[in-house]
């Protein structure tokens, strides 16, 4: 009785519980996973296409394999089994099951490596790209320079869009219902046209990262110091998303890719457009700022790059990164600011190719008049910045 009256109060606890969260239907991410999926995403590429019939070919060769020496086996068990009045061999060796048993995995696997090689070879040809893109690695974002072709010139960073308040934190519940799209959305797509060749060269600013999008067949490791290169031609327009495929931190899950492949004509357009941003985005180092006007642009700027490892507070993490409220380095000299903002430390990340020079003091600035800080040195030219660069 105490035991159905310990159950019936669980189940109780936890049918309350159920109905107090908020509850969301599941369906498919344009151009991600897909719910109840089975199988690889749907190859949007030649090269996902030829590892699509690849993982297949594999797959049938394994389970043809399997299924013919469980069968032999369970067979040869079941047929010769000592109650019916068999007895064991007596030989110790046979020449010519010793030569089919190396001779037949040899041809297997021969018929295995043929097509994979020609499919590896092909993976790793970026030569004739009609697009060169290089993606930067970040904690945790992903910085993208078109560096040839239609397009070069252009530079932006990508950062998670999903807001945090669908997301919630350890033991607490999201405020918001989860979107679609859920963790694999961003502010600024990687934007390249239909059937050309583009060419993806990573590297990285801190850890390991890794450029990936399923539907492409492209997963390529991002290092620090190191230049290594993948590409891809897509075939359909649509959105297609993949994300950060290596551990690299903290925020690890909120680092997601999304390429949008459009049409030549749209491409153009975009191209301008984004031109034109950037144009009217460029900021004259020689301006003179006031304090309120750089606390407000700094504000922008550190929301954006700051509170994932600093928090929104300034607290920091602490035994991991620092805490900006009270802190020596902010309260203290300017050029150490700066000096830490333009080459990085630690695991501080140099910030001097993503950042211009006026959005570099705009943040010291915010830090340095924000929280509990009071620093002498209350405001920071983009000038200042632009003489440490030298």
């Amino acid at each position: 009785m105490k035991q159905a009256k310990r159950l019936h109060s669980f189940m109780l606890g936890a049918s309350m519980l159920a109905a107090s969260l908020p509850t969301w239907a599941v369906v498919d991410s344009e151009g991600g996973p897909a719910v109840r999926q089975l199988n690889l995403q749907t190859p949007a590429t030649q090269i996902a296409a030829q590892i699509y019939s690849l993982h297949n070919l594999m797959l049938i060769i394994c389970l043809v394999i399997f299924v013919a020496v469980f069968g032999v086996m369970f067979y040869s068990i079941f047929k010769h089994r000592k109650s019916v009045g068999h007895k064991p061999a007596t030989f110790h060796e046979s020449t010519t099951v010793e030569i089919l048993w190396t001779i037949v995995p040899f041809i297997i696997v021969i018929a295995m490596a043929l097509p994979a090689t020609k499919t590896v070879v092909s993976m790793k040809d970026t030569s004739n790209a009609d697009i060169t893109i290089k993606a930067t690695g970040m904690q945790w974002k992903w910085g993208y320079d078109y560096l040839k072709g239609e397009g070069e010139g252009i530079s932006f960073l990508s950062t998670l869009s999903t807001p945090r308040t669908q997301v919630g934190a350890p033991g607490v519940a999201p405020v918001d219902a989860r979107g679609n799209n859920y963790l694999m959305e961003v502010d600024n797509q990687v934007v390249v046209p239909v059937n050309k060749k583009v060419r993806i060269i990573t590297t990285a600013n801190d850890v390991i990262h890794s450029w990936s999008i399923p539907a492409f067949g492209v997963k390529q490791d991002a290092i620090p110091g190191f230049v290594r290169d993948t590409w891809f031609k897509a075939e359909r327009v649509g959105i297609y998303r993949g994300f950060c495929s290596e551990l690299c931190g903290k925020e690890h899950a909120f680092m997601p890719i999304v390429v949008n492949v459009v049409s030549d004509a749209d491409y153009k357009t975009w191209v301008d457009t984004k031109k034109k941003e950037m144009a009217a985005k460029a900021d004259d180092p020689s301006k003179v700022w006031t304090v309120d006007e750089s606390k407000q642009r700094g504000q922008k700027v550190y929301e954006a790059n700051c509170t994932v490892c600093h928090q929104a507070n300034g607290k920091g993490v602490p035994g991991a990164f620092p805490a900006l409220d009270g802190s020596a380095l902010v309260n203290g000299p300017k050029e150490a600011q700066i000096n830490i903002l333009l080459n990085g430390k630690n695991a501080m990340p140099a910030w001097k190719a993503t950042l211009s020079d006026t959005e570099i003091a705009a943040v010291i600035t915010y830090t340095r008049n924000n929280w509990s800080n009071k620093a002498a040195e209350n405001i920071v030219q983009p000038s200042d910045v632009l003489a440490a660069r030298k």
